[in-house]
């Protein structure tokens, strides 16, 4: 895909960790002190396990386990080891009291950061002054790992501040979201037969998780893909329609989800009388007709159905994101130019989406728009390994236990997906059903269809 990377082209991992971590305290800085033991998504753990969680796995991986130094507080680091895979069906949540009691008191957990995050720096600045070259794999691997699972849980900190009561968030100055418009026309855009790069072989990129390797070659016959996501306001269409009444559109574990939890509409959707509004991060809004409808893989596939369409395959993304009429894969959508604002919504440029269509400088070679930015897009695909793929040190249960059928690739970036992981061979994952995070789609159709 990309020629490898030499050692001294490869960032510095101590300024990634410090923009991380500012980055980190910037959206601690956005709630308030009453959101602190909240669980504002009831899957997810409260927000105080986030703070301890983040500088917690990066000791424990690259201190602690990579370079054998003793603890600062077992207790905690077990505490704030590892997360929850959440499951949509809420009746496994367990009835909680009153989460202050069952948590470590802010103070408490600040100190413990603060150590963290000094014990960590000064390893990272050990892996500075040394080539790669120089270093054990799993020390490098490990330095990787920590800055690539903080930035993924940027992430998970922006849909769960999502769903807190807006009175919770203090706006940043200067902040209002674009909301204007209408959406483009949607066109379809003709894609011809060819190969999709998928995957990246070890040392080409600085680095790479397990469920991205190895690199691999797959044909993909002629297909047609729409050139916009689906907005709001085609979605409006199926819910109109009753959609979320109809089981025709739905696989069976998907229509007994929906009756069961009551679900009508998208999460972000809220009724008003008779108007829809949207809830954006800092604001109750008119629903954007032009912003891309953020819903789970159960509501995009249903979607699909009722228009008599598919979501679109991992292969058949990847083509249609970094393929190109010459037949040599791209770095980006757009070409190998660094992301910029300019290309696309992601990177912290906003903190909601925007209208779709309204970057074309990130437009691919075959014309098609927001394949990187503005929500993560679903597949098709089940989550699956690679042919050849291999844990990595690092972190051995990263991948291996959700390859089970019930976890859907979804490719591209969010708006709060740092720049940093916009690689091609990028995988992210959830199950069919979890509706918190941001991720859009777009429909495919055979040739000729």
């Amino acid at each position: 895909m990309s020629r490898p990377i030499s050692v001294a082209e490869r960032p510095g991992l101590l300024p990634w960790y410090n923009r991380n971590r500012e980055r980190s305290a910037q959206l601690f800085g956005l709630i308030t002190d009453e959101a602190y033991y909240s669980r504002p998504i009831a899957l997810r753990n409260p927000v105080v396990f986030y703070q301890g969680h983040i500088p917690a796995f990066s000791f424990n991986r690259l201190v602690k386990q990579g370079l054998g130094r003793p603890s600062i507080d077992a207790r905690l680091e077990q505490l704030f080891a590892r997360g929850i895979d959440p499951h949509e069906d809420s009746s496994n949540v367990r009835a909680r009291g009153n989460e202050a009691d069952l948590w470590p008191r802010r103070d408490e957990v600040d100190s413990f950061c603060a150590e963290a995050d000094r014990q960590v720096r000064a390893a990272l600045a050990e892996h500075d002054l040394v080539s790669a070259d120089g270093l054990p794999p799993e020390r490098v691997e490990a330095a990787h790992c920590i800055l690539e699972h903080e930035a993924t849980h940027l992430e998970t900190l922006m849909y769960m501040w999502h769903q807190l009561p807006l009175e919770q968030k203090r706006r940043p100055a200067g902040y209002s979201p674009r909301s204007e418009g209408a959406p483009p026309p949607q066109a379809w855009i003709d894609i011809p037969s060819g190969q999709a790069a998928l995957g990246v072989n070890p040392g080409v990129e600085p680095f790479a998780w397990d469920n991205e390797m190895p690199a691999f070659a797959e044909q993909v016959p002629a297909f047609r893909i729409q050139q916009h996501n689906v907005s709001n306001a085609d979605y409006l269409e199926f819910v109109e329609a009753g959609g979320y009444a109809d089981a025709r559109w739905w696989r069976p574990a998907d229509w007994a989800w929906i009756k069961a939890e009551g679900i009508r509409h998208p999460l972000f959707w809220q009724r008003d009388g008779e108007r829809w509004l949207w809830r954006a991060m800092f604001d109750l809004l008119a629903l954007p007709a032009a912003w891309p409808v953020w819903v789970s893989q159960a509501e995009a596939s249903a979607y699909c159905r009722w228009r008599g369409l598919s979501l679109p395959s991992e292969a058949q993304y990847q083509r249609a994101a970094y393929g190109a009429p010459d037949g040599q894969p791209r770095r980006y959508p757009w070409g190998n130019a660094p992301p910029d604002g300019a290309r696309g919504v992601f990177d912290f440029h906003a903190w909601d989406p925007q209208p779709i269509g309204s970057h074309p400088a990130g437009r691919s070679a075959w014309g098609v728009d927001d394949l990187v930015g503005n929500g993560w897009e679903w597949t098709a695909s089940a989550f699956a390994p690679f042919p050849g793929f291999e844990v990595r040190a690092c972190y051995p249960e990263y991948s291996a236990e959700f390859f089970d059928g019930e976890h859907f690739v979804m490719k591209g970036a969010a708006p709060v997906t740092v720049s940093e992981l916009l690689r091609p061979s990028l995988r992210n994952w959830f199950r069919a059903r979890y509706r918190y995070m941001y991720a859009s789609f777009r429909c495919v159709a055979g040739a000729g269809q």
